[in-house]
């Protein structure tokens, strides 16, 4: 399910963070979908449980999961999360300016940047 580079700078939380982020976005885990406790996810990754839960605690914050008491943690379905992760949205969106700017400077058009939306929001039929 998740594996990390102990090559990479960033801390491990942060990489489990984002490899369940990933997980979420693709639809690979559903909404209500039950993801594995801070035990089981620690001892399979072979780190300390409390790296787990502040990568949970954080993508708890910005809206991605929920937890249930003596349950356990789940994906949060997507209706739930538009007013928690409009912070998120706003750094997504000042990332995707410098790209488009980065893009725009090394001679992309803007066809094939919208040709790429497209893509990335399924709508083109290839």
């Amino acid at each position: 399910m998740i594996t990390l580079d102990y090559a990479d700078k960033r801390p491990l939380y942060e990489q489990t963070k984002e490899k369940l982020r990933e997980l979420i976005i693709t639809g690979i885990l559903k909404p209500h979908d039950k993801i594995p406790s801070v035990r089981e996810l620690a001892s399979s990754l072979s780190i300390n449980p409390n790296t787990i839960q502040k990568a949970y605690r954080e993508l708890e914050q910005e809206g991605y999961i929920y937890s249930v008491a003596a349950k356990g943690n789940y994906v949060s379905p997507r209706e739930n999360t538009d007013a928690v992760n409009s912070a998120r949205t706003e750094e997504l969106r000042e990332n995707f300016k410098a790209i488009l700017s980065e893009m725009k400077f090394l001679g992309m058009s803007m066809e094939d940047a919208l040709r790429l939306a497209k893509e990335v929001f399924g709508e083109n039929k290839q």
